[in-house]
């Protein structure tokens, strides 16, 4: 873990799109606290997750965040939230941090770092 660029990230969010760093700071929350030895690490613009495996990363966009599931296609979509058409790839788009619940983001996060230690 880089915890500088960790935090570098996580200011540029607060001081540029104030409204996504509750929801970005909350989605970090949520990953770490998914397994005993969750690394994290600033990549591709955002935040990734891995346990064995990578298994999620967090993205602050203009106008939303999105979580991404590296293998999302194989994970079981109870609550019909995940979204992409990829081989691979899926996310879940949140607008306000009330979508973290609605949206079930602890369950699906759950499924995928289970699935990354397989």
């Amino acid at each position: 873990m880089n915890d500088d660029r960790i935090q570098a990230l996580l200011r540029e969010i607060q001081d540029h799109r104030s409204g996504q760093f509750e929801i970005v700071t909350r989605l970090r929350e949520i990953a770490l606290a998914s397994g005993p030895s969750i690394a994290e690490e600033v990549k591709y613009g955002g935040i990734l997750f891995s346990s064995r495996v990578g298994f999620c990363g967090v993205f602050s966009y203009a106008q939303h965040v999105t979580l991404e599931f590296s293998q999302g296609a194989a994970l079981t979509d109870s609550y019909a939230v995940l979204a992409g058409t990829g081989k691979h790839r899926r996310h879940i788009k949140i607008l306000h941090v009330s979508d973290i619940d609605a949206k079930h983001v602890a369950h699906y996060v759950e499924l995928a770092c289970q699935a990354a230690d397989g």
